[in-house]
């Protein structure tokens, strides 16, 4: 079968078609033909080394996909020949808090990803996408989707009434604002690009703040919640924007820590924290319980993800070139 992988070393240059055996399901496990494929920030990262020592080559990238069961091993019973599902990002995450176990099995790295024509999985690591989805818009929620539900959803309790303010129009930015709107929340976008903010506008957004022609944005955004400040913020950026999330935060509120884009080290003043009785959790990802309940409101809402552009499984550099260029407005999918 057909695969994209890093088979020597690390970096773009080294991503190649390859080929590799067919899978065959042992007991418990299923196998998938791939549909679909969507990128992160992740995974641009993972190509370029960026994770250590602990994810070696040869490697399969990517780590969200969805595809048909097409075989399945003795005693499998989640899932039959002939459906549609999506491989948890941890596969050892079912359900429950978080432990160092559970975070050890993840998709794209150290564990094959999904740039491959048929992948072998354990029926445990599955779960059935809402049938109203096309195959590249059920690729996208793997991790970008259940992200932004675990910030919300699973640790944030956003209800009606509440002020989420959301940094950027990327994947994790857009799935947050459909999420907080689907609860009835009031939301506010930040991007440095006008053209993307009216187009976040048309998809909802109440509120929108252009960073670069207004730096204080933080403080914008307080005016905007009447000086109390807003219930749920997702900071995406890092380094460069916690302190001013931290600030545009009411007292009480929360922070949801999720991206690293602007720098992984920050300057932050404790007080601003502590005598506000602010929460800044940190988010990755969450459990396969946790997509499965987000994939039921999903289907109860018929709530669509935002798909910026779909590349041909031929064209994955390409595909990994446009991610990076960070011109896209939603996900970027491959085809498989």
């Amino acid at each position: 079968m057909e695969v994209w992988e890093l088979k020597e070393a690390f970096g773009p240059e080294h991503l190649r078609k390859g080929e590799r055996p067919d899978p065959a399901p042992a007991a418990g496990e299923v196998v998938l033909r791939m549909l679909a494929a969507s990128l992160n920030y992740r995974d641009t990262l993972m190509i370029r080394g960026g994770y250590g020592p602990r994810v070696k080559v040869p490697l399969i990238p990517v780590s969200d996909g969805v595809g048909e069961v097409v075989a399945v091993g003795e005693g499998v019973r989640r899932v039959a020949v002939g459906d549609r599902v999506a491989p948890a990002f941890f596969q050892s995450w079912i359900g429950g808090t978080p432990t160092s176990d559970k975070f050890h099995d993840t998709l794209g790295g150290p564990l094959d990803g999904v740039l491959t024509r048929f992948m072998r999985i354990g029926e445990q690591g599955v779960s059935r996408v809402p049938d109203h989805l096309g195959d590249e818009e059920a690729a996208c929620l793997p991790c970008a989707a259940l992200t932004a539900w675990s910030a919300l959803v699973t640790e944030g309790s956003i209800g009606p009434g509440d002020t989420v303010l959301v940094q950027g129009t990327g994947g994790v930015a857009l799935f947050a604002m459909q999420f907080a709107k689907m609860a009835g929340a009031r939301v506010i976008m930040t991007s440095s690009r006008d053209d993307k903010l009216a187009r976040v506008r048309q998809l909802g957004a109440d509120e929108t703040i252009n960073y670069r022609t207004t730096p204080d944005w933080d403080r914008v955004a307080k005016d905007l919640t009447g000086g109390e400040g807003c219930d749920h913020v997702i900071e995406l950026g890092g380094g460069d924007t916690l302190e001013r999330s931290i600030r545009a935060a009411r007292t009480g509120g929360q922070v949801s820590l999720i991206g690293v884009l602007g720098g992984a080290r920050a300057d932050v003043s404790l007080p601003l924290v502590v005598m506000r009785n602010l929460r800044l959790q940190g988010i990755s990802v969450g459990s396969r319980d946790g997509f499965e309940a987000m994939c039921r409101a999903i289907a109860r809402h018929r709530m669509r993800p935002v798909v910026d552009r779909v590349f041909g499984f031929d064209a994955v550099p390409a595909a990994f070139a446009h991610l990076e260029a960070g011109r896209h407005f939603g996900k970027v999918c491959i085809a498989l």
